[in-house]
């Protein structure tokens, strides 16, 4: 039984195309068209996890959440980001307890 769960499978998969580009990858053209695109995509792939779950639609939320995963996982190995820095800063937010942070007020006008 393979003790890697997918995320961290697809982080490796991602690096590989990442050191090895592979014609006609998806993940290697992100690579290659670089920080911009990769950002791009994730911004694209969030709006559509909004769409989905407005549209009170199980299915498609899943898809899209799989998308903006998969997408974050490519800007993490774009910027040196491992699956272990990310859970270590999960488990220390964890560890909080009571830290919401207080409403903000709202701006009554701008000068």
């Amino acid at each position: 039984m393979e003790s890697k769960n997918i995320i961290e499978q697809l982080y490796e998969i991602i690096e590989a195309r990442r050191d090895n580009p592979i014609e006609r990858s998806y993940t290697s053209y992100l690579f290659k068209e670089g920080i911009d695109k990769i950002l791009k995509k994730i911004g694209e792939e969030a709006s559509e996890v909004i769409i989905g779950a407005k549209n009170n639609s199980k299915e498609e939320t899943v898809y899209e959440i799989s998308d903006l995963i998969y997408h974050i996982v490519v800007l993490m190995a774009a910027q040196g980001i491992k699956i272990e820095d990310i859970t270590e800063e999960l488990e220390k937010r964890r560890q909080k307890i009571c830290n919401k942070k207080p409403e903000r007020k709202e701006v009554e006008s701008i000068h």
